[in-house]
């Protein structure tokens, strides 16, 4: 019984010794002091010695494991009272540990050797001569050995130094490009390719006569079949390259032979290459040339065996077009495209996708040299392309019924993307004047697509249709409406960039303003509601930020009574309820803007009135955080004096605030106050403004506050004293700010006195009426039943025309004030009006009895009653 105890128990610590070994490497893997002593850099060196020193110290870790290599088991078995077998177990054992531990040290020297390679740029702007004479030769040395990473390092780091001009040409070629060429034949594939676009960027810097001495004759081996795949590769891509440097004489004697040979390797892969650099040999050779001996290469690597080659070989014919002339275009071109894109239908799907998406380029590029027939087959090709995958309703083959596979989704969705794409080119070929006819129904399948890309790639591109369609721009409405209130956000984020030049190029209908033309505003502002409360939900706070600073052009597309109703209840519910800073900002600055060029005084200042009354003076701090924000925002788009006449003081109250938090923030915008301040108009202001400083200075207890307002008073005194010349110019900017608010009350008194006139003409219109209704009457009785026959005196055309007049001053007024942007420029607002603000604790309560109207059938909601009003007894 004991025995068995005994051995359970060897047998436990059998085990546990086995544990510890296998723990053992893991606890060896952090420094011992004498590794840390071995990467360590006397700190006395200066840089350049530091890089030396770092690399050359590259051979103690292997001189070390030859040592190991070269013991004796027995000599440790001496030192051991185990077994032989035990013994050499642990030997080796011990050794894996001991080189697992060199290797940590050499992987430490590798990083510190990869750092003085990036370094390097650094090196050469201190010290040039001592950087080439002293560290390029140990890089060039240490090269032979790096690792990957160094390697690119290095390709980077001679790639910055060419481009930042540290060095002359002559320094550069005689010091780093021997280095480039010797490592461009690395067995590593990426670190060959870094090489080699190291080395054709410097190419474009390097004379004539070193390219053809240092790098062309070197390439007539290098191009040989002789040679690995990846050295005939690069030598397609250099060539393609020096080609830009030479003669078309030079380019014909010493280049052409060797295109003409990579162009027929016996690998696809290089066959390829050459081809696509086939471009640029042609731009070399000019076009008579390229004629005789580029083309014929084109036309057999079409016809090429590898899907690879044909491809490269049509994206180089395409991009050759305007070198080619009509009978080659006609004749050669033609034919051979036509068989290429029949070819990808019945036989070779891959190449789908590279052909429709240079399918909007070969058409724009043959479109003047096509007859009627050639047109149509063009377009039936691009609308077969746009509804591939689809499915198909409308007689198509049997073949392409089959042809459509699961497996092929991702493909065919890429070709209808590519499709997308090329819907500008396509619209140039068949005529936006036949957009209509030949283009829409595509256009609509494309913007309802069922992929998100496809219809993410139309709204990229929205922009660029609704130029090209001209005045006949409403015909796209619905899918603009379609695309605003798309299912998914990256949707609405493509179309976000150029929303607002769409929504303005949409509602003047292109260039001709017409009533037929304008959008209908009901179906916008219902998709723009939407389209906010869908990024609202969601998580991506970044497009929800985009579409609100975009909703800033809205003045510029629909009348201030619909802003004021439709859109600032969203900009005040975003600015109290929304979590998110950015977002909350954002309908800040847009509420700003909204304010900025509402055309009512009375709706100006009820706005102001409730930005002070539920931010300013709301219970949570967050709220008069953000009260602080919008202030800021309307520093930067009002004028001066309106921003002292209603939130100056508001803003004074803020410094006695119970959260330090806001007292903070506070403090942060005195510089600007003061700066808003006009003297002496303003001495009262500022008065107050010193008032509340000192009580800060003397009763403050909070140091944050404290600190923050001295540094911001320092502030105050360098902008006076250092900067008299910006200061002027703020002033010119505010000047140009309060003439625009000045010009908007005169608009307002303007209309008003436009609709008072027009009124009371209609009242006169309508007694002279009927005044000559009764007169007529009893002028029919005295005279005994003769009535005389009416005069036909009309007031209507001279009321007309003042209308016209006084509209076309307003609308000629409104567009001066509208041409902003309003997510980057600066404006400002109504300067003048009534200094009391009227309370409005019902900003938004809805009055029965009032509506607003448009003069359409399309009514604006109930009129929200903007006055306090007084309790009913």
């Amino acid at each position: 019984m004991m025995d068995f105890n005994q051995e359970n128990l060897f047998g436990q610590i059998e085990d546990l010794q086995e544990l510890s070994f296998i723990e053992r490497p893991v606890r060896r893997y952090l420094k011992t002091p004498e590794e840390i002593e071995r990467l360590t850099v006397d700190e006395e060196l200066n840089d350049i010695e530091r890089a030396v020193y770092l690399l050359s110290n590259s051979s103690h870790q292997h001189c070390y494991v030859r040592n190991w290599g070269g013991g004796s088991v027995a000599s440790y078995q001496s030192s051991r009272s185990f077994s032989s077998s035990q013994a050499l177990g642990d030997f080796n054992r011990e050794k894996i540990v001991f080189q697992k531990s060199t290797e940590d040290i050499s992987s430490g020297q590798d990083v510190q050797r990869t750092s003085v390679v990036v370094n390097l740029p650094n090196l050469m702007r201190q010290n040039t001569s001592e950087t080439i004479r002293r560290v390029v030769p140990k890089i060039r040395e240490v090269l032979h050995v790096a690792g990957v990473e160094m390697q690119l390092a290095a390709a980077v780091s001679f790639l910055t130094i060419l481009q930042e001009e540290l060095v002359s040409i002559a320094a550069y070629i005689h010091s780093f490009l021997p280095i480039i060429l010797v490592n461009l034949d690395h067995k590593d594939t990426v670190v060959s390719n870094a090489w080699l676009e190291t080395l054709l960027t410097v190419i474009n810097a390097l004379p004539k006569e070193t390219i053809r001495q240092e790098i062309l004759s070197p390439l007539v081996s290098k191009a040989q079949l002789s040679q690995t795949v990846q050295s005939r590769l690069a030598s397609c891509k250099i060539l393609g390259r020096i080609a830009r440097k030479f003669e078309s004489h030079v380019i014909k004697r010493d280049i052409l032979p060797l295109v003409r040979s990579l162009c027929q390797d016996v690998e696809y892969e290089v066959r390829s290459c050459m081809c696509r650099q086939l471009e640029y040999i042609a731009q070399g050779i000019g076009v008579e040339q390229t004629k005789i001996a580029i083309l014929p290469e084109l036309v057999e690597l079409a016809r090429d065996e590898g899907s690879s080659v044909r491809i490269a070989a049509f994206d180089t014919i395409v991009n050759l077009l305007v070198m080619f002339d009509s009978d080659d275009r006609t004749q050669i071109i033609f034919p051979l495209v036509m068989m290429f894109c029949e070819k990808s239908f019945k036989a070779d799907e891959t190449i789908l996708a590279p052909l429709s998406h240079q399918l909007g380029k070969l058409c724009h590029g043959l479109s003047g040299n096509l007859t009627d027939e050639q047109h149509l087959w063009f377009l039936d090709f691009y609308k077969k392309f746009s509804t591939l995958g689809l499915q198909h309703e409308n007689g198509q083959s049997e073949h392409l019924t089959q042809f459509y596979a699961a497996e092929m989704d991702a493909k065919y969705a890429s070709v209808r993307q590519n499709c997308a794409y090329n819907l500008p080119a396509m619209i140039l070929f068949v005529d936006p004047k036949c957009f209509y006819t030949e283009l829409y129904p595509t256009f609509s399948t494309l913007c309802h697509d069922p992929e998100t890309l496809v219809r993410r790639t139309v709204a990229t591109g929205f922009h660029e249709v609704i130029k090209l369609l001209g005045s006949g721009v409403h015909v796209v409405h619905k899918e603009l409406i379609a695309l605003l209130q798309d299912e998914s956000l990256e949707v609405l984020d493509a179309l976000l960039d150029h929303l607002p030049e769409i929504l303005r190029f949409i509602i003047t209908g292109g260039d001709h303003v017409g009533t037929e033309n304008k959008v209908h505003i009901p179906d916008l502002i219902p998709a723009l509601s939407m389209a906010e409360q869908r990024a609202a939900t969601s998580l991506k706070w970044r497009i929800h930020e985009k579409l609100l600073l975009t909703f800033s052009c809205l003045p510029q597309v629909i009348s201030s009574d619909q802003i004021y109703y439709k859109f600032l209840p969203i900009m005040f519910r975003i600015m109290t309820t929304n979590n998110v800073l950015p977002v909350q900002r954002a309908s800040a600055r847009t509420l700003c803007v909204f304010v900025r060029y509402n055309r009512k005084q009375e709706q100006r200042q009820e706005v102001c009135s409730k930005l002070i009354e539920q931010l300013g003076q709301g219970k949570s701090c967050w709220n008069r955080l953000r009260f602080l924000d919008t202030c800021e925002c309307i520093m930067d788009l009002f004028s001066k004096s309106f921003f002292c006449k209603y939130f100056f003081l508001p803003v004074l109250e803020l410094s006695n605030d119970p959260v330090p938090n806001v007292r903070i923030k506070f403090c942060y915008m005195l510089p600007k106050l003061k700066s808003a301040l006009k003297l002496p108009a303003d001495k009262h202001l500022l008065q107050q403004l010193d008032l509340c400083v000192r009580k800060l200075l003397c009763q403050e207890k909070d140091r944050d506050v404290t600190a923050v307002i001295t540094l911001e008073l320092d502030r105050i005194e360098t902008s006076v004293e250092c900067f008299p010349k910006r200061l002027q110019e703020k002033d010119l900017l505010d000047h140009k700010k309060e003439k625009e608010e000045n010009l908007l009350l005169e608009m307002e008194d303007m209309e008003k006195r436009e609709s008072k006139t027009v009124n009371e003409k209609k009242l006169v219109s309508s007694f002279n009426k009927d005044g000559k209704k009764k007169n007529k009457l009893g002028r029919s009785r005295s005279l005994g039943g003769r009535v005389a026959p009416p005069k036909l005196i009309s007031d209507k055309p001279t009321t007309k025309l003042t209308t016209t007049s006084n509209s076309q001053i307003v609308t000629t007024t409104k567009n001066a004030l509208l041409s902003f942007d309003g997510t980057s420029q600066s404006h400002s607002s109504s300067s003048a009006g009534s200094s009391n603000l009227p309370s409005c604790s019902r900003f938004y309560s809805p009055n029965s009895n009032e509506q607003k109207t448009n003069g359409s059938k399309d009514t604006l909601p109930k009129k929200f009653n903007l006055k306090s009003r007084k309790s009913n007894p």
